[in-house]
């Protein structure tokens, strides 16, 4: 099934001490066909790290099903995931740490590609504290499509940048998965970002998070790269309720 498909009658929190239960997530349904870029947006707690959470595997407690994209030939799913910090292990250089998700494999084309596209090269033997920030998330990005992730999920990962980094980023981001066609569910609060990056926006509502918008975003390259293209699209959305 290359489809990503999503049924979930909801996800709660149980409650600590006197504090009531927690319910994170009200029935969220929707797909991603394979190789889409959909951006998750929405309020502070309307569960928009609790659906990544649950749909990398790190939570299971959950009503519903999940159903991941997977390329034929892959026994599992082959899923990366790209935090708010880039986690890359400080005792490791730049290549050692895309070398460790990759696999004791020989072959470094992909790491070499990889190390290229994100201006890295010269930087495969440094350790990540004597990297700017910038830096870092390249690596961070670099080692998470090393792996050719069936499915890639983002998690803020350009939250702390000033705008300028962060943009570069985000056309960085777009001309990788465009090499790599990835199905990439990317949470951000930002609009801007989200129709920047989005082949579609999913916009949570206030938590229980539900689907209040699913709305495709048709632009071209260029028009990604416009900041008054971007803002029409934000002022849309936000008219939208």
């Amino acid at each position: 099934m290359n489809d990503l498909q999503v049924d979930l009658k909801g996800k709660s929190f149980p409650g600590v001490g006197q504090a009531p239960a927690h319910h994170a997530l009200a029935p969220i349904r929707f797909s991603v066909e394979r190789g889409q870029f959909v951006c998750v947006t929405g309020p502070s707690g309307c569960g928009k790290t609790t659906l990544l959470n649950v749909l990398a595997g790190l939570d299971r407690d959950y009503n519903g099903d999940i159903h991941l994209p997977r390329r034929p030939g892959h026994k599992q799913p082959v899923i990366g995931y790209v935090f708010q910090t880039p986690r890359l292990l400080p005792w490791r250089t730049v290549e050692q740490n895309l070398t460790l998700v990759k696999g004791h494999s020989s072959d470094l084309a992909d790491i070499d590609e990889l190390l290229k596209l994100t201006g890295l090269s010269d930087f495969r033997h440094t350790y990540p504290q004597r990297l700017s920030t910038g830096m870092q998330r390249r690596a961070a990005l670099a080692r998470a499509f090393v792996v050719k992730p069936d499915l890639l999920l983002m998690d803020e990962p350009f939250v702390s940048l000033d705008e300028t980094n962060a943009t570069r980023l985000r056309l960085l981001l777009l001309d990788i998965w465009h090499r790599y066609a990835t199905t990439v569910i990317f949470v951000t609060h930002d609009l801007r970002e989200a129709v920047q990056l989005g082949q579609r926006i999913i916009r949570l509502s206030a938590a229980p998070g539900r689907i209040d918008l699913d709305l495709p975003i048709s632009l071209s390259e260029d028009e990604r790269a416009n900041a008054q293209t971007i803002e029409r699209w934000r002022n849309r959305i936000l008219e939208s309720g």
